[in-house]
């Protein structure tokens, strides 16, 4: 077996490299239209032909399925280890765990979610045994079904590619019938036009070279077109607590409350915070209603909502990572149990085997999940209140507005990511959210970024991070529901079938071709 080519390698890094910077901080999201086609060509001229002699010069051909998988995983422990690099840091600082465990945590994490890389580039060597035209058209397909697969199986979608085109306002409207994954798939279709320009014949490099600089040009370009303001008629209040994160034992009741007084809200959203603020606790629970009544607002807490807390022991008592709310005549009308838990944050997976991790849920205990996504009643409103990560979930936060939820909200802590990209990665897959179901979305966080995102996805309002503040935010409500909102995920799953039908296409194409080498082109 012929060895990967040395430029292969290259260019796959390349690839890694381009895949980080999309994201926040560094935020070049204009390369996105580019990021994956190095891995492409890495991927299809990844090897010497046989024999050794091809007339004096070098015929490169794709990767075989081994070495497909590897040129894709070895991108993908890089993507990951340099977008989510602050996994070390909050496992460190916050999760009790020293250096070298952080460490040994970061790149398990790494080693494992880039199984999903490796599997793109083990779907591509699978499609090029038919031919290279296959494994190029086939790609945008492959990306996405794997996307999903993420999403779906391991349950960290972070970064959905797509995301990276969010303030691209006509181009993002796509994600009202497809949701991100139509973003993902036509970023995908330039990056294969780049690629095809390097891996078909030569005399027709320039052509697809021209044409693909243009399309994406042209696509980028659809950013700099105006949108129109959306018109509002609610107010609410959206409190920054800036409650640091501390050891259980300095945590006081100073940091639970803030005035909103003379803000004249229908609403008062209070974050995720790190601070144990449980919602049996009648003092709590008292400053709480108050707040609410004298606000003459309805009010959304987070907090830690508590289930058979003095029943039977035969009955488990349940701790609910929680939104409460309550009416502007003090009374608590509802709660909403976070369904969608952190890995690690919020419970310890296969815990006989990662039980030292489990610092980061040492101060609360492990979460149970909840079991409801229907919106909470406030008035003349509907809210779909989901919490911190839930909001990486297309399919889940649609479901909201499915139901009827006429605004979204978003309660989250982000101090556990300090000032690394984590926050701006977060608050920018949140936007997207709001595109898919074209409804306003008030994001409110316990340090920042706390805004106001119209159904276009741009911040409309927002206040300095890690500040003690309140943002009076202005929105509306939306009654109609968008052909995501109500078919889901129908893109992606259309994707991984046509994917696996591909497959099936490549092999049987080949088998029934005796003698028949592994294609060039």
């Amino acid at each position: 077996m012929l060895a990967i080519s040395r430029r292969a390698w290259l260019l796959a890094i390349l690839s890694a490299i381009l895949q980080v910077i999309i994201f926040p901080l560094e935020n070049l999201y204009v390369l996105g239209w580019i990021a994956v086609a190095p891995l492409l060509i890495a991927l299809l001229r990844a090897r010497p032909a046989a024999p050794l002699q091809l007339q004096g010069a070098e015929k490169l051909v794709a990767a075989n399925p081994k070495q497909a998988f590897l040129l894709g995983y070895a991108c993908g422990i890089l993507w990951y280890g340099g977008t989510c690099y602050w996994v070390f840091n909050t496992m460190r600082q916050y999760g009790g765990i020293g250096a070298f465990g952080a460490a040994g945590l970061l790149i398990l994490f790494c080693l494992y979610l880039a199984l999903y890389h490796g599997a793109f580039g083990l779907i591509i060597s699978l499609l090029s045994k038919r031919s290279l035209r296959v494994a190029l058209i086939g790609a945008p397909f492959a990306w996405v079904a794997v996307e999903l697969a993420r999403s779906r199986i391991t349950g960290f979608p972070w970064d959905l590619l797509g995301t990276t085109q969010v303030d691209n306002i006509p181009l993002a409207r796509i994600s009202t019938y497809t949701g991100v994954y139509g973003m993902s798939f036509e970023i995908l279709v330039v990056n294969t036009a780049f690629a095809a320009a390097f891996v078909v014949h030569r005399s027709r490099r320039r052509v697809l070279l021209m044409a693909s600089v243009f399309a994406a040009c042209l696509l980028q370009a659809a950013r700099m077109v105006p949108a129109p303001a959306f018109p509002t008629d609610h107010t609410a209040v959206l409190v920054q607590a800036n409650v640091p994160v501390l050891e259980g034992s300095d945590w006081t009741r100073q940091y639970f409350m803030s005035s909103t007084a003379g803000k004249n809200a229908s609403l008062v959203v209070w974050p995720e915070s790190p601070a144990p603020f449980y919602t049996g606790d009648p003092i709590f629970r008292t400053a709480l209603s108050e707040l609410a009544t004298t606000s003459h607002a309805w009010m959304v807490a987070g907090s830690v909502g508590i289930q058979n807390a003095e029943m039977s022991q035969q009955q488990p008592t349940h701790i609910f990572n929680s939104a409460a709310l309550v009416a502007p005549d003090g009374n608590w009308d509802g709660r909403y149990d976070k369904m969608h838990l952190v890995p690690f944050g919020e419970y310890v997976p296969f815990k006989s085997l990662l039980g030292f991790a489990g610092g980061l849920t040492k101060e609360v205990g492990d979460f149970s999940r909840g079991s409801s996504r229907d919106p909470l009643q406030a008035g003349d409103q509907k809210l779909g209140i989901f919490i911190c990560y839930e909001s990486v979930f297309p399919d889940e936060v649609r479901e909201f507005a499915n139901r009827g939820a006429q605004v979204l909200v978003n309660i989250s802590n982000d101090g556990w990511y300090g000032d690394s990209g984590a926050y701006a990665q977060h608050l920018k897959q949140a936007r997207m959210r709001a595109v898919e179901n074209a409804r306003w979305l008030l994001r409110d966080t316990n340090t920042g970024v706390t805004a106001a995102i119209d159904p276009f996805g741009r911040v409309v309002q927002t206040i300095p991070r890690k500040t003690r503040a309140a943002l009076v935010a202005n929105y509306a409500l939306e009654n109609a529901t968008t052909f995501y909102t109500r078919h889901g995920d129908w893109l992606a799953y259309a994707c991984a079938i046509i994917t696996v039908g591909a497959i099936i296409f490549s092999f049987s194409s080949v088998s029934l071709t005796p003698g028949k080498g592994r294609p060039t082109e």
